[in-house]
């Protein structure tokens, strides 16, 4: 499913704001996997970008978590 049929207008509006954030404070770490996943997480809870710094903070260590589970295994 495309983005456009699987947000309303304000959220791909919301989407992109976030994107932008995440994206420009951690687009260096190579991590876009978890950042565009975060982002969409993110729209489906909130209807502002206010705390979503903090929110992938905690999103990308429950990434890193799953993502070294899975290699162990």
């Amino acid at each position: 499913m495309q983005n456009e049929e699987k947000y309303s207008p304000a959220q791909l509006k919301l989407r992109k704001e976030v994107l932008a954030i995440l994206l420009k404070k951690y687009g260096h770490e190579n991590n876009n996997k978890a950042i565009y996943e975060c982002a969409d997480e993110w729209v489906e809870k909130y209807f502002i970008s206010a705390g979503v710094v903090d929110y992938y903070n905690a999103y990308r260590q429950s990434f890193i978590n799953k993502s070294l589970l899975s290699y162990v295994k």
